[in-house]
């Protein structure tokens, strides 16, 4: 059985979809450090650039349409409704409609941003299109960004650190999630 089983997981992983999938799955779970690891496996050539890319563009907008989802859900929860209270509640969710371009945008380059606001942009009905249109450029223009730099960092592990270059690895993932904490704490006491 254990034949059997490392013979499937190794044709699943040279399968173009079965890698799509896992990476699709792996960016509704942290997107950044599966952003940072796919493109450590196309450096390695254990996956092709397009599947990659492709791939993190479909998980991440498909996860922030989740976000945008969870928001209308729990605006049709009476209760949720009831502990939102804002001033101006109609003129609220008229703002979000209005600069839903500009908030999906900008949570996408701000740690720790995107649930509130993604899901607040679904309590109040902000235009779906509109914001999907802003998710699909935002996440075009950082996850591009952080991909290359990942690649050039993984490049940058293989020749220096051949064999420990997934400890590396590792410690560049620790390293941008402990600065998008760092970042999220220092913008939260600025708000206080």
């Amino acid at each position: 059985m254990p034949a059997s089983l490392t013979a499937f997981l190794a044709a699943a992983g040279a399968s173009p979809f079965m890698q799509a999938l896992a990476i699709i799955v792996g960016t509704f779970i942290l997107e950044d450090a599966a952003t940072i690891l796919t493109a450590m496996q196309v450096r390695t050539g254990h996956v092709v650039l397009w599947v990659a890319l492709v791939a993190l563009y479909i998980g991440i907008v498909v996860g922030d349409m989740g976000l945008y989802g969870m928001g209308r859900l729990a605006a049709l929860w009476p209760p949720a409704r009831r502990w939102i209270t804002l001033p101006g509640g109609a003129r609220e969710g008229k703002w979000f409609d209005r600069n839903v371009f500009r908030i999906v945008f900008i949570s996408r380059f701000v740690p720790g941003a995107r649930l509130p606001l993604y899901t607040a942009c679904g309590f109040f009905h902000a235009r779906f299109g509109l914001f999907c249109i802003a998710a699909i450029a935002a996440t075009l223009i950082w996850t591009t960004m952080l991909f290359l730099v990942s690649l050039q960092v993984g490049q940058f592990l293989i020749d220096h650190l051949g064999t420990w270059k997934w400890a590396g690895m590792g410690g560049f993932v620790l390293t941008i999630l402990l600065i998008s904490r760092m970042i999220a704490r220092l913008q939260g006491n600025e708000t206080r």
